[in-house]
């Protein structure tokens, strides 16, 4: 009988990244397609993929310039409310063999602006693969399409291919939604938060903190209502990344326009979460009176009570699947599985794992073999995660991925505040 490939943390933590079985290397096998891929390996699928990320910026549109195939599922966006702001320059057997489509993209930009009653504030190009593979100079081509079209235009590198290379292509979106900021004095009361393509939850205690340390004016690219107001963001003293995948974008912007930046990730440890707002503090030069936010946290898990249960954690989720599954442990609940992509950096987490549950299964959400999953043991109590859920579709728990961002205290308020409903309903 086939089964789902895994190894136990316990297995996993004895061994370096270079030692992990070639199921969890998607570059060595096939990917499945499973809950969680399906959200990035389809850009017109759920989430911000690099077509609706690359609108993040106000007021602006995007030619996608690809093959029919590439394109037709863009119009699933769509139903997101961005019927308006997609236009398609559609590559035939011609094209791609003899490159003439470049000299196609200027006129298409020129036209895309004329066609707009209200001139957009940027054109964004979106390529695929085909031009990964020609080698195409599209910082040139974009350069010779704004001298036409008299906007910025701007490259947006769908680019399967590169994904797991050192720049993959939602790294790369991360740093171009920002590069159209232009350098301006900057106001020591002002600061970014950088990360996400949507915004903070609105209870999120960072804003109450860091107003609290003079910090009056508090921007996300997703709260900036147009273009006036996103070129704001170059006033900021600093920026404070909240999740790893935009350090890229944070780097280039302190060597463009001087804006230092602080990391701030995400965690859903109460004690680390304490630690690193006092970390911040200190950076600030201020301490932060935290204790409320804290107390309504430990509150909220204390509530939840089921102090035994037992939790399969997911990786399409707003978390890190391997440091919430940390988080559960620690809180004295059990973790049966984590279903997830095993990096470098969880390898660390992994190791943390295993002393406290060395037999937590982790299986790669990559590998084909998840085919035969199939529910063995103990059924747990809980799952969390979008892509659990689909393999536990009988137990309570909660997708815990829309798009207003938890973080911080009130995440895990939030996260066990749902968890106690979702029960509710199942009964």
């Amino acid at each position: 009988m086939k089964e789902a490939f895994f190894r136990t943390s316990k297995e996993l933590a004895q061994g370096s990244f270079k030692d992990l079985p070639e199921e969890f290397v998607s570059s060595n096998h096939l990917i499945y397609s499973s809950p969680a891929t399906l959200a990035f390996n389809s850009p017109g699928a759920q989430g911000f993929g690099v077509k609706r990320a690359g609108l993040a910026v106000p007021d602006s549109v995007m030619l996608l310039v690809a093959p029919c195939c590439c394109g037709r599922n863009t119009t699933a966006l769509n139903e997101a409310g961005y019927a308006e702001r997609f236009f398609y320059l559609m590559l035939d057997d011609t094209d791609l063999i003899t490159g003439r489509h470049l000299n196609k993209i200027p006129q298409a930009v020129h036209e895309v602006c004329l066609a707009m009653e209200k001139k957009p504030s940027a054109v964004m190009i979106c390529i695929t693969c085909v031009d990964a593979l020609l080698g195409t100079d599209m910082e040139r081509v974009c350069r010779k399409a704004s001298e036409a079209a008299g906007v910025p235009v701007v490259p947006r590198y769908m680019y399967a291919l590169t994904r797991e290379g050192r720049l993959p292509p939602m790294l790369q979106v991360r740093q171009s939604v920002y590069s159209l900021l232009e350098k301006t004095p900057r106001k020591s009361n002002e600061a970014n938060i950088l990360g996400f393509f949507s915004a903070l939850q609105d209870d999120c205690e960072l804003y109450s903190l860091l107003k609290e340390a003079g910090i009056l004016q508090i921007r996300e690219i997703a709260r900036c209502k147009n273009y006036n107001e996103y070129q704001q963001m170059a006033r900021a003293n600093f920026n404070l990344v909240l999740n790893s995948e935009c350090r890229y974008a944070a780097q280039d912007l302190q060597k463009r326009l001087g804006i230092p930046f602080i990391e701030l990730p995400r965690v859903y440890q109460i004690d680390k979460i304490r630690n690193l707002y006092r970390l911040l503090g200190q950076a600030l030069g201020c301490t932060f009176e935290d204790e409320k936010y804290y107390s309504q946290a430990r509150k909220a898990i204390e509530n939840f009570g089921h102090s035994n249960a037992l939790f399969s954690v997911g990786e399409w989720i707003n978390a890190d699947p391997f440091e919430l599954a940390l988080a559960l442990l620690r809180y004295g609940f059990r973790v049966k599985e984590i279903v997830g992509t095993v990096g470098a950096a969880s390898l660390v987490t992994i190791r943390q794992i295993a002393l406290l549950s060395p037999e937590t299964r982790i299986y790669s959400n990559l590998s084909p073999s998840m085919l035969y999953y199939r529910e063995e043991g103990e059924k747990p109590d809980f799952v969390l995660g979008k892509d659990a859920r689909y393999y536990h579709k009988d137990v309570p728990g909660v997708d815990w991925n829309s798009e207003q961002q938890p973080f911080g205290y009130a995440g895990v308020k939030g996260l066990f505040e749902s968890l106690k409903a979702a029960e509710k309903e199942k009964v």
